[in-house]
C-alpha cells in the first residue's frame, strides 16, 4: 500500500462531515479533487471505505476504523512536526477559524501579526455565515469561530474582542429620519436566512411589529452594500462593513426610534475543545494585544 499523508487527510475530513463537498470547503480543494483523492485511496483496499445510500455517502464500519486510524497517524505527525519546531524555536501548526461574513472586516487584524510573529503558522479562514460557523464548531472542524451574536445552546468559551453596531443605512437621497411605519414602506433588503444579520434584523422588526412590503434577499454583505449605493433600498447593517462608503459620502445613516442595535464580536470555541499549542497560544496572543489592536485599527469606526 502507498496511501499518502494527504489521502489520509482527505478521508477523515469526509468521515468528519460526511459530505466530499464539506470535506472540499474546510480543505480548502476542489470537490473533483478530493472525489479522486478518495477513489485513490479507496483502490488500496480489498473492503469498501464508503458507500452511497440516497445520494448520501456513509463511511462503512471498516472506513470507520481507517478513520480513527489515520486520525492516530496525523496526529502522531502533528507531533513529530511540533518538536521539531520546539527545537528550532518556533509554533508549528494549523490555525482553523470559521468566521460570520461580516467578520472579515474584524477577523484579519486580530491575526494579521500572530502570523507574522508565526511563520511556521498556517490559517485555515473560512468566511461564511452563522450558521456554518456554528456546524463548523460542532462537527470540530474549527479551532474558533468569529460571531457577534453568542449561541445559547452551546457551552463555549468567548473572548470579547470588539463593539459591533447596527443601524438602518440607505443613500443619500433617503430622509435622515424614518418612522417604523415609512420603514416599513420601503424596499428592505435582508441577507439570507442563517445570517447573524439577518436574526438581528428580524428580531428589531419583530420587536416593533413592523410588516415589511417589499423586501429583496441578498447572500452577502457586500451585494446588499453596492444595491444600496445604487438607491435600491435600506437596510439593518453592521456599522464595520461600510465605514469607507460613510466616509465617502455614498450611504448614510438613517435614524429611526431604538436602533443602533448593540452586539459585541467573539471569538468562541468549544469548551470541551482540547486546544492545540497552536490555538492556545493565539488565545493569549489575543488576550494580550486585543487592546493595542483596536486602538490602532478601530478607534475610527464611525
Amino acid at each position: 500500500m502507498q496511501y499518502t499523508l494527504n489521502q489520509l487527510q482527505i478521508f477523515l475530513k469526509i468521515s468528519q462531515t460526511k459530505s466530499i463537498t464539506k470535506a472540499a470547503e474546510a480543505l480548502n480543494l476542489t470537490q473533483p479533487a478530493v472525489s479522486i483523492q478518495l477513489k485513490n485511496f479507496q483502490s488500496q483496499f480489498d473492503i469498501a471505505l464508503t458507500e452511497i445510500i440516497g445520494r448520501k455517502i456513509h463511511i462503512t464500519e471498516f472506513g470507520l476504523e481507517v478513520a480513527k486510524a489515520a486520525e492516530q497517524i496525523l496526529t502522531q505527525v502533528e507531533a513529530i512536526n511540533h518538536k521539531s519546531s520546539m527545537f528550532k524555536n518556533e509554533l508549528y501548526g494549523r490555525l482553523k477559524i470559521a468566521s460570520v461574513s461580516t467578520g472579515k472586516y474584524v477577523i484579519p487584524y486580530f491575526i494579521g501579526d500572530f502570523i507574522k510573529l508565526n511563520k511556521a503558522v498556517e490559517l485555515s479562514l473560512d468566511v461564511t455565515n452563522k450558521k456554518r460557523v456554528i456546524d463548523s464548531l460542532h462537527e470540530n472542524t474549527v479551532d474558533f469561530g468569529l460571531v457577534s451574536i453568542l449561541p445559547d445552546d452551546l457551552d463555549l468559551n468567548a473572548l470579547e474582542l470588539i463593539d459591533n453596531e447596527l443601524y438602518l443605512i440607505g443613500s443619500p437621497d433617503f430622509p435622515d429620519t424614518m418612522s417604523c411605519e415609512e420603514l416599513a414602506k420601503q424596499q428592505f433588503l435582508l441577507r439570507e436566512v442563517g445570517s447573524g444579520t439577518r436574526f438581528s434584523t428580524e428580531s428589531f422588526l419583530s420587536e416593533h411589529k413592523i410588516k415589511l412590503e417589499r423586501k429583496l434577499e441578498l447572500t452577502s454583505n457586500e451585494a446588499i452594500k453596492q444595491s444600496l449605493i445604487a438607491g435600491l433600498g435600506i437596510s439593518i447593517m453592521p456599522l464595520i462593513g461600510i465605514r469607507k462608503e460613510l466616509q465617502a459620502g455614498d450611504l448614510k445613516k438613517i435614524h429611526v426610534e431604538d436602533l443602533p442595535i448593540r452586539t459585541k464580536w467573539h471569538l468562541i470555541w468549544l469548551k470541551s475543545k482540547n486546544l492545540s499549542p497552536v490555538a492556545s497560544s493565539y488565545v493569549e496572543f489575543v488576550k494580550s494585544h486585543r487592546e493595542q489592536i483596536i486602538a490602532k485599527n478601530f478607534s475610527q469606526v464611525i
